[in-house]
């Protein structure tokens, strides 16, 4: 299949690509954002999304700077997966983004999908998702209001929704610098090399930040942080603690009811758990 019928325009700037998702919002159009369309024109091909205008941002240089904030690098939107696995940046994640990076989908797709894309798609299965709130990082987001950042960490809402609204655009992830005793896990199940993960099991601890995080993603409506396994983690608690109460977080997620799920869900926690507390 191919897409249906749209209009397109290239934007240079983002007050340009604002205004036009103004101006299609005021016209009653369905707009939708493009960056390097790794998954938005797949969809496309499939009907499952049908905008009437494709905004193209994939040349507003603005989205592809970084800078170093002290405490953490602010990565533009429009930096692509291939840049981040190749360290072509300042890396705060000390290993985790590169991995993460390098194992998404293929190299083909990797020198075109952007960090902001992936996040403004919110694909549950989507790695950067559930890397994202695990290691504490923000969005920040402009639009016809100006600009605000919001934590990764609710950014998601639900199956490809989440709080940006229709006018706003992803400028920018903020993701904090990891102290030198900070140690992190990940681990992720596919049917076959390539494809969105049933099952994505993010954790970092930083404990000279007092911060720890276990988020699960994969399926479901979206990532789902494990709040008791967190907290377990933070206080320094064994492995067989942790998992416990990691099980105990997950009997209250909404896919994990499923036996064959919730074993999967099951190994990929066990799986990051062991290389944050081997």
């Amino acid at each position: 299949m191919k897409a249906a019928a749209f209009e397109y325009t290239r934007a240079d700037s983002l007050a340009e690509a604002i205004k036009v998702l103004c101006s299609a919002t005021e016209a009653g159009q369905d707009a939708q954002v493009m960056a390097g369309g790794q998954s938005l024109l797949a969809m496309m091909n499939l009907r499952v999304s049908s905008p009437d205008l494709l905004v193209d941002i994939s040349r507003i240089e603005q989205l592809r700077v970084v800078l170093d904030e002290s405490d953490a690098i602010r990565i533009g939107a429009g930096v692509t997966h291939a840049a981040i696995e190749d360290r072509a940046m300042p890396d705060p994640s000390r290993g985790l983004m590169p991995m993460v990076a390098g194992n998404l989908a293929y190299r083909a797709v990797r020198t075109r999908g952007t960090l902001g894309g992936s996040l403004a798609l919110s694909d549950p299965a989507g790695d950067w998702v559930t890397v994202m709130q695990a290691i504490g990082a923000r969005v920040g987001l402009v639009g016809d209001k100006g600009r605000r950042e919001v934590e990764a960490l609710g950014f998601t809402t639900g199956l490809y929704e989440t709080v940006r609204a229709p006018n706003e655009i992803i400028e920018s992830v903020r993701i904090p610098k990891l102290s030198a005793a900070a140690r992190w896990g990940f681990s992720k199940f596919c049917r076959k090399s390539g494809e969105f993960a049933h099952s994505i099991a993010a954790v970092v601890i930083d404990p000279e930040r007092d911060f720890a995080r276990i988020v699960l993603g994969g399926s479901g409506a979206a990532p789902m942080c494990l709040e008791r396994a967190s907290q377990s983690l933070l206080q320094r608690a064994g492995f067989q603690s942790v998992e416990q109460a990691a099980e105990d977080d997950l009997a209250n997620r909404d896919d994990a009811h499923d036996e064959f799920q919730r074993s999967v869900h099951g190994a990929t926690i066990s799986r990051a758990l062991s290389q944050v507390l081997s």
